[in-house]
């Protein structure tokens, strides 16, 4: 089963995206636009980094109680 996107878990679709890339292309200029983007991905990548790295160490975790176990 795939993995829900943003929008779909919101229920939003083209229009709706559009329009709010438009009041965001008003309200911040379009000088301002390239660097708001690049501090939205740069945190969308740390907060994927943090997100793995907390998998990992539950999984280590969850290893280490199962091996304790037997």
């Amino acid at each position: 089963m795939a993995t829900p996107q943003f929008a779909e878990i919101l229920g939003l679709g083209a229009p709706e995206l559009l329009i709010i890339l438009a009041i965001i292309l008003l309200l911040f200029g379009g000088s301002k636009l390239p660097q708001l983007s690049r501090s939205i991905g740069t945190s969308i990548k740390e907060l994927r980094k943090g997100i793995n790295e907390g998998l990992k160490d539950d999984k280590k975790t969850s290893q280490s109680k199962e091996t304790e176990q037997s």
